[in-house]
């Protein structure tokens, strides 16, 4: 992770969010937390769910809550980043489809709607 940590740090270091994000995770490991949440978003997924259901949603809620308790504040433009990033960083579609392929691109339209509303 040093080389993500190194990226992040050179992209975003001089932001209110990242600091926030320093603040948060200094004693933390959070991780696994979050990628609770891209498993959940797997089930939905595989329960024939569609992106615009109330349990997807209902995930895009949980996801952004849970980026904000543990991270930093995620706003809905953040978020809508975040979401554009899982599918067009292959390190965090890799990562996230894990789960099941196609997980990615389920949660990055999730989020596009929510954040259309």
């Amino acid at each position: 992770m040093n080389n993500y940590d190194l990226e992040v740090k050179e992209r975003w270091g001089n932001t209110d969010a990242y600091k926030e994000y320093e603040q948060k995770t200094i004693t933390q490991d959070i991780n696994d937390g979050l990628m609770s949440v891209m498993a959940k978003f797997a089930e939905c997924m595989q329960d024939s769910n569609t992106a615009n259901s109330l349990a997807a949603q209902t995930l895009v809620v949980e996801l952004q809550n849970y980026i904000t308790a543990n991270y930093y504040t995620c706003t809905n433009d953040i978020l809508a980043g975040l979401g554009q990033m899982y599918v067009c960083d292959e390190r965090f579609k890799n990562n996230i489809d894990k789960y099941a392929i196609g997980t990615a691109e389920f949660i990055s339209k999730a989020i596009k709607i929510y954040c259309g509303k």
